[in-house]
C-alpha cells in the first residue's frame, strides 16, 4: 500500500469513528426521558448510592426534572430534539473531509475549534445552571475526547498535502 493510500485509509477510519461517536451521542438527546429513568433503574438495582451518592443523588434530580417538564410542559423538550438534529447535521458534514481531505480540511478543523468551545461553555453554563462542577468536567471531556481524533486527522491530511497531488498515470 503506498503512502498516499495508507494516509487515506487512516483518516477515514479516524473520521468514521468520530462520526460514530458524534451520531451516537446526538441521538441519545432524542430519548432523554426514557434514558434517565433507565439509568436510574440500573444505579438503584447495581446498589451505586453506596459508593457515588452524589451521582446517583444527580441522576434523581435530572430524572425528577424531565418528569416534570415532560408531564406539563413537553415542548421544552423539543430544544433537545434539536440537538440532536444539529450533531446529526455536523456529522453530515464530515462527509466532506472524507471523500477529500486535503480540499476539505477547515472541517476538521472546525471540529476541533467546536471542541474547544465546549471548555468555555461548560466553565460559564454550567454554573449558571445549577450543574456540578464533577458533571461539568464530564461534559468538558466530550471536547477534549472529540478534538483527539480531529487532531490526528488534521496531521495526517496535512502530511497528505505535503504529498501533493496524485500523478496520473498514462496507460
Amino acid at each position: 500500500m503506498s503512502d498516499r493510500a495508507a494516509l487515506l485509509k487512516g483518516i477515514r477510519v479516524w473520521l468514521v469513528l468520530f462520526v460514530v461517536c458524534l451520531v451516537l451521542s446526538g441521538a441519545t438527546a432524542f430519548p432523554l426521558v426514557h434514558e434517565l429513568r433507565w439509568t436510574d433503574g440500573a444505579l438503584r438495582a447495581l446498589s451505586v448510592q453506596e459508593w457515588l451518592p452524589g451521582l446517583t443523588a444527580w441522576i434523581d434530580r435530572v430524572r425528577d426534572g424531565l418528569d416534570a417538564v415532560d408531564a406539563r410542559y413537553p415542548f421544552v423538550l423539543y430544544g433537545t430534539d434539536w440537538l440532536a438534529f444539529a450533531h446529526l447535521v455536523i456529522a453530515v458534514a464530515f462527509y466532506g473531509p472524507y471523500r477529500d481531505p486535503v480540499r476539505n480540511i477547515w472541517v476538521v478543523e472546525f471540529g476541533m475549534i467546536a471542541c474547544a468551545g465546549i471548555i468555555p461553555l461548560a466553565l460559564v453554563c454550567g454554573p449558571v445552571r445549577g450543574i456540578p462542577f464533577w458533571w461539568t468536567l464530564i461534559d468538558m471531556s466530550f471536547g477534549v475526547f472529540g478534538v483527539v481524533p480531529l487532531y490526528v486527522v488534521r496531521k495526517k491530511i496535512k502530511r497528505l498535502e505535503s504529498l501533493g497531488a496524485p500523478v496520473a498515470v498514462a496507460r
